[in-house]
Parts: C-alpha cells; sequence; structure tokens
C-alpha cells in the first residue's frame, strides 16, 4: 500500500523549480522565506514531510540544523513554530542535544540536507530485494539494512 503525503508534491519551493514527478524529493533544494505567508507554510510543510536533516538560517543570522520532527500552527507566523532535533554531538551527555524550537516568523532561508536517508527504502523496495537475495539462495534477513 502506497505510503500517504502530509502536503502537496511537487509544488515549486518559492521560485524554486519543484523535483521531476518521478522523484518527489526536495533533498538538496535551498528557498528563501520571504513575506508570503502561505508559500512559508507549504514549505515547511514539505520539510516536515522530508525525512533529511534541514538547516534554517535566521532573521538574526544564526543557522540552526537538524531533522524537523513537529511543527505547531497558530494563528499568526510568530504564534507558529517547528521544532527541530539537532545532530548528536560527540561526547553529549543524555539530555544535553536538546530540541530547538523556532517560530516561523523567525525563519529567512532553509536547505534541505542532499541525502534523503529513506529514498529507495519503501517496503515495496525491501520485498524486491529479500526476494532477489532469496532466489539468488543468498542469507536474507527480516533485519532492517544499516544506513550507508
Amino acid at each position: 500500500m502506497p505510503q500517504e503525503t502530509k502536503s502537496s508534491p511537487g509544488l515549486p519551493l518559492n521560485g524554486v523549480a519543484a523535483p521531476a514527478a518521478d522523484s518527489l524529493s526536495v533533498a538538496g533544494l535551498t528557498a528563501n522565506l520571504g513575506s508570503d505567508s502561505a508559500a512559508m507554510i507549504d514549505i515547511l510543510e514539505k520539510a516536515f514531510d522530508f525525512r533529511g536533516d534541514v538547516t534554517l538560517t535566521l532573521k538574526n543570522g544564526s543557522t540552526v540544523s537538524g531533522y524537523l520532527f513537529d511543527r505547531r500552527r497558530g494563528g499568526t507566523l510568530a504564534d507558529s513554530y517547528i521544532r527541530l532535533m539537532p545532530p548528536p554531538r560527540a561526547g553529549a551527555r543524555e539530555g544535553e542535544n536538546e530540541k530547538v524550537r523556532v517560530a516561523y516568523s523567525d525563519i529567512a532561508h532553509i536547505a534541505f540536507s542532499d541525502r534523503d536517508p529513506a529514498a529507495g527504502k519503501s517496503f515495496e523496495t525491501w520485498v524486491k530485494k529479500y526476494v532477489e537475495k532469496k532466489i539468488k539462495g543468498e542469507k536474507a534477513s527480516i533485519e532492517s539494512e544499516t544506513l550507508d
């Protein structure tokens, strides 16, 4: 059964061409988030659907990177926010990699990482690889593959 998407794929990202229809990933794309709140919301929805990391440039010039795992829509952009999990830091103790909350109104630019870690890892792809290994007589396991 195909996975349902949370936002409309294939729409342009604030003047940036959308990916080809057969490749709906936004991996590697960047977009300036201007004052158009509808466009900003659409881009942040795509970031929420994206399975890789994003880097946000805030209006104050600082940057925040991580996996966008949550978003809350309020009545205005200032009342709406996203939450990111930053990448783990080497040597960090438990609880030190705190989640980051950023208001929509504070975001000036977004960059999607070049790699979508889940690309090509659908259930259908896994079944196909599993069957191919079994047919070849190779060891086929139900355990997940390690990331590259």
